[in-house]
């Protein structure tokens, strides 16, 4: 009963300094929260935590604020992720459904949850080597004009034209769309490549020179983004709130946000079935940005994880709303994806 009390003095501490930005005393919590318990109670149950290096004091002041092992206890303790409202639901599902690509997609998916969470967003567009391809079309622009459209799992598309020395007849064309689509659809981008590459083997056969033609377009479709690691940032301007810890908390962060090779690393590897990961300060990889928490999780579609999406800001974050945020609209681009 008394580590329950201590655990509901501790998540008060958190609410009420992510809130206030003020260090808590007890007289405070008391009035604020109800705990059923005098002050002197409650000085006693901070003092334990204090102890225990859940809380600390800062400088000379009366208050507490959480320290990152009491973060941890507090997101450690949380039941469940809490349900996003109906109202919101229909927000980000209205938002998002008006996307048009997938660039679009991704933007429309960081600036919401930055708007949500008041936090910095980070958005990862998904992976191309771990992607599939869904479908490839053979459209005759002209009699000797092909547009190749690539389809991947991931909603990308991309396409090329391709010029041919003769006429194509749409015999021909549907004939060349069902063999690559049944040598790639379905499969993984590096293993596609090399089933491409099986049909662009040379011969003196005029459809055979077709098909080495197109195959050899999609592989360099395939190829011209297989390194791409894109990120989308959005919010930094959120960041202005946390003004008084600018120097030891914001500048580094505002400094990691430059490079994306950091902010990948800080983010951590996508996670599936809908897992929201928590790393706070000290956890993370960057000892310079030991006083930002990381709040995380996989998007794909079906139970594929193929990038990640999450929040970034200083440890005094609203972590239950953040990761309840990070889950929604994580769900919701993975729905996007496995529709497109």
């Amino acid at each position: 009963m008394q580590n329950e009390r201590r655990l509901s003095v501790l998540r008060a501490i958190v609410e009420d300094y992510v809130k206030t930005e003020e260090p808590v005393g007890s007289k405070a919590l008391v009035e604020r929260h109800g705990l059923g318990v005098s002050p002197a109670t409650v000085r006693n149950d901070m003092a334990a935590l204090e102890e225990e290096g859940y809380i600390t004091a800062p400088h000379t002041s009366a208050g507490r604020v959480p320290t990152d092992k009491g973060y941890r206890l507090f997101v450690d303790r949380l039941t469940t992720v809490k349900p996003m409202t109906a109202a919101e639901k229909r927000a980000i599902a209205g938002f998002l459904d008006g996307a048009v690509d997938l660039d679009d997609v991704v933007s429309r998916s960081t600036r919401l949850l930055s708007q949500l969470t008041r936090q910095v967003a980070v958005v990862q567009y998904p992976t191309l080597s771990r992607s599939t391809v869904r479908h490839v079309e053979l459209v005759a622009l002209a009699p000797t004009r092909l547009l190749l459209v690539l389809i991947l799992s991931t909603g990308r598309v991309e396409q090329r034209l391709l010029e041919v020395a003769e006429e194509v007849s749409e015999e021909t064309l549907a004939s060349l769309r069902t063999k690559i689509n049944t040598a790639v659809a379905g499969v993984v981008i590096a293993e596609a490549g090399d089933a491409l590459r099986t049909i662009a083997e040379p011969t003196d056969a005029p459809q055979d020179t077709l098909a080495t033609a197109v195959a050899e377009a999609l592989i360099e479709a395939m190829n011209d983004h297989r390194s791409d690691e894109r990120i989308s940032i959005g919010g930094t301007s959120n960041l202005a709130r946390f003004g008084d810890s600018f120097d030891t908390a914001v500048r580094p962060l505002l400094e990691a946000l430059e490079e994306h090779v950091v902010l990948l690393k800080l983010m951590g590897e996508a996670t599936a079935g809908g897992l929201v990961t928590v790393r706070i300060g000290a956890e993370g990889p960057y000892q310079e940005l030991s006083q930002t928490s990381v709040v995380a999780t996989g998007y794909g579609p079906g139970d594929e994880a193929l990038a990640t999406l999450g929040v970034v800001g200083p440890t005094r974050m609203d972590y239950p709303g953040s990761m309840a945020a990070v889950r929604a609209v994580a769900r919701y681009l993975s729905r996007i994806l496995d529709e497109a």
